[in-house]
């Protein structure tokens, strides 16, 4: 048991329960009293031995710790005050040019890449937007007649209103009725691509066919009892799509209106990132002539090929 930390679990426990360390080592002792011959079976001076040897044993590994940390606190507050002295010399200098340390070099990289890295993935990401920046443009054929996104990019209807963004769509459904509502007078039913919203033994404020698959194990719903609202959440099964109306029944809206907020690269799931990130990726090698992921991988494995097969005549094979 000794230096092992699978078993810290259970002295935190035991401390905790004891309501003190003087408390915990009390009891330690008085079970060895009564349920061991630790004082019987030898002297009492083996019996003292063995506290102060683990004691002083643990004693000193304590006393290591404490000074490591102190010497990591130390330097950190001395980088922390050469940081801020460079900061200040830097705010007191009217002009020219000052030299960096290695250090604040690395920092200014990092922060001006990560940067690069935001921007670029906010003009990256996928999404439907709206073609005007004003709305002032004249509407294309295929979208008249369709009702602009509210300021959550979804719709109000008379009964209910929903939002959305890539991943998820949000449902508000007001129930005016004159009694205290529960949850147990509610009725929500989630299917892969259906929803039914509404009040037992009253006709369904939704019932229906949703616009696009979802994930039946992220749906949920929430009643709050003051406001007598119901707040269904749903998880799009394919979170790069905005959704142009809630059920196929709903009136649709110019999904080119929409405005999505500004996306960080952090915010995104690690399936998105990375396909943002290979987009990136192919957008700069484009920019530069060379070969897109997709392009260099099938380069390896025609050349790899070719080292496979030495016999064979690969002169009029053009490497693209």
């Amino acid at each position: 048991m000794a230096g092992n930390p699978q078993f810290d679990n259970q002295l935190f426990a035991l401390v905790d329960q004891a309501r003190g360390v003087e408390n915990f080592f009390d009891g330690v002792f008085n079970f060895l009293a009564r349920r061991t011959d630790f004082y019987t079976g030898n002297s009492t001076d083996y019996a003292k031995n063995i506290v102060l040897k683990a004691f002083e044993k643990h004693g000193e590994v304590a006393k290591q710790k404490a000074e490591a940390e102190r010497k990591e606190r130390e330097e950190k507050e001395k980088r922390a005050a050469e940081r801020r002295a460079a900061e200040k010399a830097k705010q007191e200098e009217p002009s020219g040019i000052k030299e960096l340390t290695d250090e604040e070099a690395e920092v200014l990289q990092k922060q001006l890449d990560a940067e690069k890295v935001e921007k670029e993935a906010a003009k990256t990401v996928p999404a439907t937007t709206s073609k005007e920046e004003n709305g002032d443009e004249e509407e294309e054929e295929e979208d008249k007649g369709k009702l602009k996104p509210n300021d959550g990019n979804g719709c109000d209807l008379a009964n209910y209103r929903w939002t959305q963004t890539l991943e998820e769509v949000e449902i508000t459904i007001p129930f005016k009725v004159d009694f205290a509502l529960k949850s147990k007078d509610i009725v929500v039913e989630f299917g892969k691509k259906t929803l039914k919203v509404g009040l037992k033994k009253e006709p369904s404020v939704i019932d229906g066919e949703l616009n696009k698959e979802i994930k039946t194990g992220g749906a949920t719903w929430t009643l709050d009892g003051a406001t007598k609202t119901v707040v269904v959440t749903l998880e799009k099964q394919d979170g790069m799509t905005w959704w142009n109306r809630l059920v196929t029944s709903d009136p649709e809206i110019n999904t080119k209106k929409v405005q999505p907020a500004n996306s960080k690269l952090s915010d995104l799931d690690g399936e998105t990132r990375a396909m943002v990130e290979k987009m990136m990726y192919d957008q700069r090698q484009k920019e530069m002539g060379l070969p897109t992921s997709e392009e260099k991988k099938k380069q390896d494995m025609l050349k790899k090929f070719m080292e496979q097969h030495p016999e064979m005549d690969f002169s009029q094979v053009k490497m693209q």
